[in-house]
């Protein structure tokens, strides 16, 4: 298993294109993207769970009812939700793809992301299709990752080659998720390819499985999304037997499947809307995995801990105060806290009391980029990680004037 460059074009088969076609105003952000497989895949998505949802998923739902894909298309800068005519538009979206790559619009993903509740012109969707779909290149998975960007400050891609039955595999994807996180699946975009022979029920379960671990642990600000989903498509290019139950090359996908999601969640996390540091909560010794869970997400969901972190100030009676109310079956009297970061490791709690610690050495601690919140809650066999980012001044200015 190891990292390798190239995105959603990583795979055999795939090309990616993105391009400013006129949605957004700023003519030097890219606005539509485009992945395409050169043969139909088998795919496989997540949706968020909020009873607002955004045209697009509607329709992508009812395209891969099949198990089936060829392409995905997304513009950024208007979300397509709460639109009289969403529906109308995403299937016109789907067709104008389609006809470019000469597909069958059933064939098609289709999403969005941007402000809700904006109609969505088609005009300049239809103009830039032609562009967008010519420009399509084995070199263009950082140009679809631009033209799926809303408040990200960064790009989110990344892919891994490993081996299924003696046959070389990728993995890829792209992602963007900077405000507006807090998944019951899925809550940010997420776009992932491969060249595995997979069949459509064993993708969905390794999808499934890998997002309750991943994606749904992590937070930004505590709101759920509308518009959003992790789609993943696997061609079969790679030539190894299609994987059709458990065994030991679904184990391998999972675990390449898995090392492609936790980067995208750990650059989702770090570039949240305003943030100056990545952090992550291991949660260790827990009564099961689902208490361990709990503990976790609601430690990075804490605003006063993430306000903490922004100040590099250890108050780890925020920690607890978290874990307090976060309904998780725990013995506080046996909880012990600490923080960790490239500057060292320092504890502040044990068995549920503050212990004598340097504020300075903790302050250097978190002064850094990358902050570790330690919990161990007994000797239980539970465990998790969850990721999310410090609370900012400047997240409250992005969101003042989002729309406007």
């Amino acid at each position: 298993m190891k990292l390798i460059s190239g995105g959603v074009c990583a795979a055999k088969g795939y090309k990616a294109n993105g391009i400013h076609c006129g949605i957004r105003k700023n003519r030097t952000k890219r606005d539509l993207a485009l992945i395409y497989s050169e043969t139909q895949a088998t795919a496989a998505a997540v949706y968020t769970t909020n009873l607002v949802k955004g045209a697009p998923l509607t329709v992508t739902k009812a395209h891969i009812a099949d198990g089936k894909a060829q392409a995905i298309l997304c513009n950024s800068g208007n979300a397509n939700t709460c639109n009289a005519d969403g529906i109308e538009i995403a299937e016109k979206m789907s067709t104008l793809a389609a006809s470019a790559l000469n597909l069958k619009a059933e064939d098609i993903v289709i999403a969005s992301t941007g402000v809700i509740g904006q109609p969505l012109p088609l005009e300049p969707i239809a103009a830039g299709m032609k562009p967008l779909a010519e420009g399509l290149s084995g070199d263009g998975s950082l140009a679809a990752a631009e033209g799926i960007m809303t408040t990200d400050t960064v790009v989110k891609e990344v892919a891994v080659e490993f081996e299924i039955d003696g046959k070389v595999c990728r993995i890829g994807g792209i992602a963007k998720g900077s405000g507006m996180i807090h998944p019951n699946m899925a809550t940010m975009l997420v776009f992932i390819t491969s060249d595995v022979a997979i069949s459509p029920a064993m993708l969905q379960k390794a999808l499934s499985s890998d997002i309750a671990d991943t994606f749904n642990m992590v937070s930004i600000d505590g709101d759920t999304s509308t518009n959003d989903m992790v789609v993943v498509l696997a061609n079969g290019q790679a030539g190894n037997a299609e994987i059709t139950a458990e065994g030991a090359a679904f184990q391998t996908f999972m675990k390449a499947l898995n090392t492609v999601t936790v980067h995208l969640c750990r650059m989702i996390a770090g570039d949240g809307e305003g943030a100056t540091k990545l952090l992550e909560c291991q949660v260790t010794g827990a009564c099961d995995t689902a208490n361990a869970k709990i503990v976790a997400k609601s430690v990075i969901c804490s605003s006063l801990l993430k306000a903490a972190m922004f100040g590099a100030d250890a108050n780890w009676g925020r920690v607890l105060c978290a874990i307090g109310y976060s309904g998780a079956n725990v013995d506080v009297g046996k909880v012990d806290v600490a923080f960790r970061s490239a500057k060292g490791t320092i504890p502040v709690c044990k068995d549920g009391a503050g212990i004598e610690f340097s504020e300075e050495i903790a302050k250097e601690i978190l002064l850094e980029k990358e902050i570790e919140i330690l919990v161990s809650c007994g000797d239980g066999p539970g465990v998790a990680t969850a990721w999310g980012c410090d609370l900012t001044y400047d997240y409250v200015k992005i969101n003042g004037d989002y729309r406007t």
